[in-house]
């Protein structure tokens, strides 16, 4: 006799929309960017920024960025966000109970046709070095690593330098066609 069925993992089954961050949701952005900041950063980025990266720094920073922020919502909350600027993607993350559902592909692709309706065929964005666990997850999703280099980190008293991996992404046309190189 055939066991049980298996149930998709918690999230997998949740239906997700996304929508232009508002102002309140600025604490729940600071708190998902916040957890995940440190979970991906702690350990590859200097001191300095450690240092000023507070939560009251997330706080501010996510009600200083709500027009670049577009967030997931699954169940009435914010599970996720991104932060995209022209032909960056700033910011991608997932808070800590919808990791592992599919959430964090689904932003990242949301990323990539933001920057594409910006007017953009090729999207970039910076990972720390040492966060391998982020490298892995663009790499599977069809981005470049194109070397090292050092990201000014916004911080308090100007920019910090922090060791990242650049990776690119040539973007798909929306209407099907690939872009040109």
């Amino acid at each position: 006799m055939p066991g049980p069925t298996p149930r998709p993992a918690p999230g997998h089954d949740t239906p997700t929309t996304f929508r232009p961050a508002q102002p309140a949701d600025a604490a729940a952005v600071a708190a998902i960017w916040r957890s995940g900041w440190r979970d991906g950063h702690l350990g590859h980025v200097p001191d300095e920024l450690v240092a000023v990266r507070t939560p009251e720094s997330f706080t501010s920073r996510a009600r200083e960025r709500v027009e670049d922020t577009t967030v997931a919502v699954r169940a009435g909350a914010v599970a996720g966000f991104v932060m995209v600027v022209a032909d960056e993607v700033e910011q991608v993350y997932v808070a800590a109970a919808h990791r592992g559902t599919g959430l964090a592909g689904a932003l990242l692709a949301r990323a990539e046709r933001l920057v594409r309706e910006y007017g953009h065929e090729r999207a970039w964005l910076a990972v720390a070095t040492g966060n391998a666990r982020a490298r892995r997850f663009y790499a599977r999703n069809g981005w470049c690593d194109e070397g090292a280099f050092a990201y000014p980190a916004a911080g308090p008293d100007g920019p910090v330098s922090v060791p990242c991996h650049r990776y690119a992404k040539q973007l798909a046309d929306p209407r099907g066609a690939r872009a040109r190189p």
